[in-house]
């Protein structure tokens, strides 16, 4: 267990990396969880299934750019800990349609920015100083990475996205509200996350279903571009000693220290499903790559050097590549009964990003 139990909200917490926060919450620690999701696309109850039956556990359905309903969640729970993940978070969708990525991380982190500094200001002596504001983002704000070098905390921004470009706004904002009006933020960066329970709009999981239906793998143009890649349950852990733990006003970035090429991450994906699901035919699912136009903007090369984190706050990724994408082909091939339904109603894994608005 970590340190003694406060009352956290959770924003966004029926989606991928959220419920895995809710998860090791509620699994791990003494904490209480107040869940705030809106419920779209990416949103999933059944994410949370685990842990819906816990008396530490809450749920409210409401959307962050509603003034009124952020003011009573946050009265009637008296959080100690806001963690903001609350976003729409894929580039390709920001590029059919902005307008969504600009209401909801822009002018919803606004709004609850807004609101949660009448709360705090509302706090009285040591609630009030240990009261924190943590903001969730994503390297991608940083831009893209020559063949060498990593991003820093100190790393200039440079989004090329509406995504990225929306979440650079929303990094600003929370600073801003620190630095203009006080209020205790922090604020992470974090590399590409994958694990159990991810929207199967992203790379992997996309991968892991259409090599299983025996599909064309598509990658985007010579399936060279970069990524650093962060398993998700390491992820949480971060946020968590970050919140605990983390100064008032600073920002960490958090890396798993694996950097892979997309061709590369999809080659591991057929090599253990060769081993665990193999081909009627005995072919490799190698075989069903395949190589499609770039996407637009696309960044060539992310990379993390989460150095600080590792020596002010002690935290560090203790799953490799290779054991994480075991353990995630593993939950794929025995949790259809999760993704199936998405495939059925939600997304059926056609290309996205390709309407440019």
């Amino acid at each position: 267990m970590t340190e003694p139990g406060k009352r956290i909200l959770v924003t966004g917490g029926a989606g991928f990396i959220g419920s895995a926060l809710v998860r090791h919450l509620i699994d791990n620690t003494d904490h209480r969880v107040l869940n705030v999701d809106k419920l779209t696309y990416a949103g999933n109850p059944a994410s949370l299934a685990p842990v819906a039956a816990s008396n530490r556990y809450g749920f409210l359905e409401a959307d962050i750019g509603d003034a009124g309903a952020m003011r009573a969640a946050l009265r009637d729970f008296r959080p100690q800990v806001v963690t903001h993940l609350a976003a729409e978070s894929h580039v390709d969708r920001s590029i059919d349609g902005p307008a969504a990525f600009i209401q909801t991380n822009i002018v919803g982190t606004f709004v609850l920015l807004s609101e949660t500094l009448s709360y705090w200001r509302g706090l009285e002596g040591a609630e009030k100083d240990a009261f924190r504001f943590h903001h969730i983002s994503t390297d991608e704000v940083f831009g893209s990475l020559g063949p060498e070098g990593y991003f820093t905390e100190t790393t200039p921004y440079s989004p090329r996205s509406p995504y990225s470009a929306s979440k650079a706004s929303s990094d600003h904002l929370v600073r801003a509200w620190h630095d203009t009006y006080g209020l205790p933020t922090l604020v992470t960066n974090c590399s590409n996350n994958y694990g159990p329970y991810h929207f199967p709009e992203k790379l992997i999981p996309l991968m892991i279903i259409k090599g299983l239906a025996g599909e064309a793998l598509p990658i985007y143009g010579k399936g060279d571009n970069v990524r650093d890649w962060l398993f998700v349950e390491d992820h949480v852990k971060a946020l968590t000693r970050v919140f605990e733990r983390g100064a008032p006003g600073e920002t960490y970035i958090i890396g798993g220290r694996a950097e892979r090429t997309n061709l590369e991450v999809v080659t591991a994906i057929c090599a253990c499903l060769d081993r665990l699901r193999p081909r009627a035919d005995g072919v490799s699912h190698a075989s069903q790559i395949t190589y499609v136009t770039d996407r637009p903007g696309h960044d060539h090369r992310y990379a993390i050097d989460p150095g600080r984190l590792e020596r002010e706050l002690g935290w560090r990724a203790s799953v490799t590549f290779e054991a994480g994408i075991e353990a995630t082909v593993r939950w794929y091939l025995g949790n259809e009964a999760w993704w199936r339904p998405i495939l059925n109603q939600t997304y059926a894994g056609e290309r996205l990003g390709v309407k440019m608005a």
